[in-house]
């Protein structure tokens, strides 16, 4: 799993039949709780806002995490943290 706070929504008006009505989402990855500088377009699967911290699942376990295997994803957020 990745850690990362959600930065920015991307729109798509046209996308894969299997993503129809999916959110997506910029996220700008984290380190020992630190933000670095890389950033990854993630479908959003637990109704994540901008600024909150997220968990996300990439790779095979993004598509199990969605409603059926066969959509094309790599990266998907799972989890909202909490603040503390």
């Amino acid at each position: 799993m990745l850690r990362g706070i959600v930065i920015g929504n991307v729109v798509s008006t046209r996308k894969q039949e299997a993503l129809v009505g999916s959110k997506f989402m910029e996220v700008q990855l984290m380190e020992k709780g630190e933000k670095i500088e890389k950033y990854i377009i993630a479908v959003d699967s637990v109704g994540a806002g901008i600024g909150e911290e997220v968990l996300l699942t990439t790779g095979s376990s993004a598509r199990l995490a969605l409603s059926h295997e066969n959509v094309p994803t790599d990266a998907v957020i799972v989890g909202i943290i909490d603040p503390q």
